[in-house]
C-alpha cells in the first residue's frame, strides 16, 4: 500500500515537471521565433557594411585610420566581453560558451597579457566569481538588445582603443549557424581586422573613386561596423540561447513523459500485486472457515 501511494505521487510530480516544461518549451519557442526575426533582419546590414569597410579600407592605399593597425607601443592590456544568458535552464549553452571564454581569457594570461574581462548575463557573473576572475564591467543586454546600449559599449571600446589604452577587444559569444548548430566564438572586434590577406595598405579587386575621401569615408564607415558587428553577437547570442532552451525544455519534456509512462506501469502492476494477494487472503480465509 505505501508502495502505491508513493509511486502515485511521483506520478503527479512527473507531470507537473512535465506540464512545466512544456509551458518553458512554448515560451521559448515564442521567444526564438522574435529573436531569429530580429537576428535575420540585422545580418544582411551587418555582413555588408562589413563587405564595404573591408573594401574600403583595403583600397584606401596608405591611408591608415585607429581602427586599423596596431599599436606602435602595445600597453599589453586587453579587453574580454562574454556575452552569456541571464537565466540556466538551456541545456550546454552557458557551459559551453563559458569555457571557451576562460580558454581565451588562460590562453592570454600565458603571454603576459593584462585582461580587463566584462560579462553581459548572470550566468557568466556567477562563473566568473566562481572561477575567482574579477570583472572590470558587468552589462546586461537582457533578451532584446537594444541598439543604442549595444553602440554605447562599443563607442566606449573605440575610445579607449584610439587612446591606446587598450590593444585589443575581443567578444565570445554564442555564435548563431542554424536550429540545429550553435558554435562558441571568440570574435575579434577592435583593431578592425581586414580578411583575405589584404591590409590597408594593400589594393582591392574593386577600383574606387572617393567622394569625400577614404579617409571620411572610414571615419563612417569603420565605427559603424563595429557597432553592428558587436549589435549582431549580441543578437545571436540570443537567439542561440534561446533555441537551445527549448530544444532542452523538448527533451525534458519527451523524458517526464517516459518517465510517466515507466511509474504507470509500475502503478498498475503493484496494484494488481496487491488485488491479487488480498484475493489469496480471501480465499485463504474462506477455506479456513470450511
Amino acid at each position: 500500500m505505501a508502495q502505491i501511494r508513493e509511486i502515485k505521487k511521483r506520478m503527479v510530480a512527473v507531470r507537473t515537471i512535465q506540464r512545466i516544461t512544456k509551458t518553458m518549451q512554448m515560451i521559448a519557442t515564442a521567444k526564438f521565433t522574435a529573436s531569429l526575426q530580429r537576428a535575420k533582419a540585422s545580418r544582411p546590414y551587418t555582413e555588408q557594411i562589413r563587405t564595404l569597410a573591408t573594401e574600403v579600407a583595403a583600397a584606401a592605399g596608405d591611408v591608415s585610420h585607429p581602427l586599423l593597425a596596431t599599436h606602435e607601443k602595445p600597453t599589453g592590456r586587453e579587453v574580454v566581453l562574454v556575452i552569456a544568458s541571464d537565466r540556466g535552464l538551456c541545456g550546454a549553452y552557458n557551459g559551453n560558451l563559458l569555457r571557451s571564454a576562460l580558454a581565451h581569457i588562460r590562453s592570454r594570461i600565458a603571454k603576459g597579457k593584462t585582461l580587463a574581462v566584462e560579462a553581459s548575463g548572470k550566468k557568466a557573473v556567477a562563473f566568473f566569481k566562481f572561477q575567482k576572475v574579477e570583472l572590470a564591467e558587468r552589462h546586461a543586454f537582457g533578451d532584446k538588445p537594444s541598439f543604442d546600449t549595444v553602440a554605447a559599449v562599443a563607442r566606449r571600446y573605440m575610445a579607449d582603443f584610439a587612446a591606446g589604452k587598450i590593444d585589443s577587444v575581443h567578444v565570445a559569444y554564442m555564435r548563431f549557424i542554424s536550429n540545429s548548430r550553435q558554435v562558441p566564438e571568440v570574435m575579434q572586434l577592435l583593431p578592425f581586422a581586414i580578411p583575405g590577406g589584404a591590409s590597408a595598405a594593400g589594393g582591392a579587386a574593386t577600383m574606387y573613386d572617393y567622394s569625400p575621401g577614404a579617409r571620411e569615408l572610414m571615419d563612417e564607415l569603420l565605427p559603424r561596423c563595429v557597432e553592428v558587428s558587436l549589435f549582431q553577437a549580441a543578437n545571436d547570442a540570443v537567439v542561440s540561447e534561446n533555441v537551445m532552451r527549448m530544444v532542452a525544455m523538448k527533451a525534458a519534456s519527451d523524458n517526464a513523459g517516459g518517465l510517466g509512462r515507466t511509474l504507470k506501469r509500475n502503478y498498475n502492476r503493484a496494484r494488481q500485486a496487491r488485488i491479487t494477494t488480498e484475493l489469496t487472503e480471501i480465499v485463504s480465509g474462506a477455506a479456513a472457515l470450511e
